[in-house]
């Protein structure tokens, strides 16, 4: 190799040992910022936070069943609206991940009437499990912005 060559590559040489340590030397002495505790994935439980805090909220008038935060399920017992005494709601909520998604969301509901002072299992309205969704997807974004903002 000639002395040329040499002396031509050594700079170069220099000046990417300079870029690599001045790259280095910016991973030191300030540490980063922990997590974002408004992340849309915090979850001190087995689930997302503010879905199951949500889903608390929005079921808050039905009496629990269960209640299960690490499995993400909240079953209600029944109920019946003392306005309409005759049919009464069992509601189950399932959170599937701890991102907050609408997808990391599932509803299902019963419904019951009475007929002849027995319950007989009638439909619901998909319209009923749809807007329960969106309650507490709606309340799962406003507690995740309380945070943002708190």
């Amino acid at each position: 190799m000639s002395k040329l060559s040499i002396l031509a590559s050594r700079p170069a040489t220099l000046a990417l040992l300079g870029v690599a340590a001045l790259g280095l030397a910016a991973c030191g002495g300030k540490e980063r910022p922990k997590a974002d505790l408004a992340a849309s994935q915090v979850t001190t439980i087995g689930v997302n936070s503010y879905l199951w805090r949500a889903s608390l909220d929005a079921l808050s008038f039905m009496p629990l069943l269960q209640a299960d935060s690490s499995g993400g399920v909240i079953i209600t017992d029944w109920y019946a609206n003392p306005a309409n005494p005759g049919e009464r709601m069992k509601v189950t909520v399932s959170i599937l991940d701890r991102d907050l998604r609408a997808d990391a969301l599932r509803v299902a509901a019963s419904r019951q009437v009475s007929q002849g002072g027995a319950w007989v299992d009638a439909p619901v309205q998909a319209a009923t499990v749809q807007k329960l969704e969106e309650i507490i997807l709606t309340r799962a974004r406003d507690l995740r912005r309380s945070a943002i903002e708190g």
